[in-house]
């Protein structure tokens, strides 16, 4: 009896080894090789375009309100209390907000890697394909370059040419890869963008797809960063001189997508459309024409309380009162810079994203000249932000600023109130080795008043599953 099962038991597991070999060797049916889904100049362009609605600056914007001093909770909803207090660490920062932004950017990059591969040689079935196919290069490259930037804001600490950067990836493979240092990891991101500039249109004719000025806007941002003022002032420049300051009377129309001024790029966002979240809806749900969905966060009073709010165009913009909150006995305070169309439309909280303005410019290039020592008079970071306050304050008079430290503060004071919940506050603080420092209003507990400059929580942990799926990854320090 022993010898029979014995024997059953070897012909069966005989049967199944042989079975289990011929199942690895069945072909995928459903599998479409990236040589034939990309074998027309066309299809890669339906890439680009994935390529673009991919790109999840969403999530950027609330993970600097939220772990900055740009926001406080509601007090009807709160979940988020590790992300919000710094207690993330690697093994819930992907629940937490889902803030993983390897996780969202990596395979855009493997998208438009796969674009660079297959591009040149694609065949032409349309008029003009042989012209689009330079341009969706250059695309392609300029995609990758501002995902790797992003990855590096979320992962890495400030500019140092030997500190760790992230892996730079310009294949498609799913190998291990390992993180390189910055200035290996920048000189690619230039590489990238220096060709995308010569390769993308010079005119802002379709500004949801990436044009010179868009590269400019990145070189500027990524100078700033590495603390390259000569080349922050050139860039700035070149984007300043050709998109003007919006005019005060039209500024809050960019917010509600009735215009684009000082815009060089931007994401185009609707209902069905919108690929972390609405932005709106980070703060509060959908509501009806009679009610207001919960709501989730709020202006900080160290925001609220910073504007001129009679005079200054931004605190209408960006922020309300809402009459029917306060009517229900809620707190009566909303954002509303992301706002959409009307309470219970299809709309309402659905807002383009807008990448890159003309402010941002002037505020890069104020910082940049102060840094550089010319930060009074002519042509100076004074100059500059008087002109950008001017065209955002009725009745604005102009300031002199009597030391670089005095106009780097009011440089910094005017980033944290032009560019609100925008995506850079954490991040401007994580730069300048400043803390998050909130009043007590806004300071949910007292382990969440201050986060020190400098602290290792400014720098997000590489999250568990990379760890384990990339023999190669290291984490960051602290975690």
């Amino acid at each position: 009896m022993n010898y029979a099962y014995k024997f059953f038991l070897s012909v069966f597991l005989l049967v199944a080894m042989f079975s289990c070999k011929k199942l690895t060797e069945i072909q995928e049916t459903d599998f479409i090789d990236a040589s034939k889904a990309l074998k027309t100049v066309e299809n890669n362009e339906s890439a680009i375009i994935g390529a673009y609605a991919g790109l999840q600056v969403e999530m950027g914007i609330l993970l600097n309100g939220e772990l900055s001093d740009e926001l406080k909770t509601s007090g009807e909803f709160y979940n988020s209390i590790t992300t919000h207090e710094w207690q993330y660490g690697a093994a819930d920062i992907v629940i937490r907000d889902l803030y993983t932004a390897i996780g969202s950017y990596y395979p855009i990059i493997d998208r438009v890697n796969r674009v660079l591969t297959y591009v040149a040689t694609a065949d032409s079935t349309r008029a003009g394909d042989n012209t689009l196919r330079a341009r969706l290069r250059g695309e392609a490259l300029y995609i990758r370059a501002f995902c790797h930037f992003e990855l590096f804001r979320y992962y890495a600490g400030n500019y140092d040419p030997d500190g760790l950067a992230m892996p730079y990836v310009v294949t498609s493979s799913l190998a291990p890869i390992a993180r390189e240092k910055m200035s290996v990891y920048f000189e690619k991101i230039n590489q990238d963008i220096t060709e995308a500039k010569q390769l993308l249109p010079n005119n802002l004719t379709d500004i949801n797809r990436a044009t010179r000025l868009a590269v400019s806007g990145l070189q500027a941002r990524i100078a700033l960063y590495k603390k390259d003022w000569s080349s922050a002032i050139t860039y700035t420049t070149e984007y300043i001189n050709a998109i003007p300051l919006s005019p005060r009377a039209s500024f809050t129309a960019i917010w509600t997508d009735a215009n684009n001024n000082e815009l060089a790029w931007k994401l185009k966002r609707s209902p069905t459309n919108n690929p972390y979240n609405k932005i709106g809806s980070m703060y509060r749900n959908p509501s009806t024409a009679t009610s207001i969905g919960t709501v989730f966060w709020i202006p900080s009073s160290k925001l609220w309380d910073s504007y001129d709010q009679a005079n200054d165009i931004r605190f209408s913009s960006y922020m309300k009162t809402e009459p029917m909150l306060t009517a229900a006995n809620r707190q009566p305070r909303l954002i509303v810079k992301y706002a959409g169309t009307a309470y219970g439309t299809s709309g309402e909280n659905v807002a383009d994203a807008k990448v890159f303005r003309t402010a941002e410019m002037y505020l890069i290039r104020a910082e940049a000249k102060a840094e550089s020592g010319s930060f009074t008079g002519a042509n100076s970071a004074e100059s500059d932000i008087n002109e950008l306050r001017a065209a955002r304050i009725t009745n604005y008079l102009p300031v002199t600023f009597s030391s670089k430290t005095e106009a780097i503060d009011a440089i910094m004071m005017e980033r944290f109130k032009e560019l609100a919940f925008e995506g850079h506050r954490f991040w401007d603080l994580k730069r300048k080795g400043l803390a998050v420092q909130r009043i007590g209003t806004d300071a949910p507990t007292s382990t969440g008043a201050m986060l020190p400059g400098g602290n290792f929580r400014f720098i997000l942990p590489i999250p568990e599953i990379e760890l384990q799926a990339n023999s190669l990854m290291t984490q960051n320090p602290g975690y």
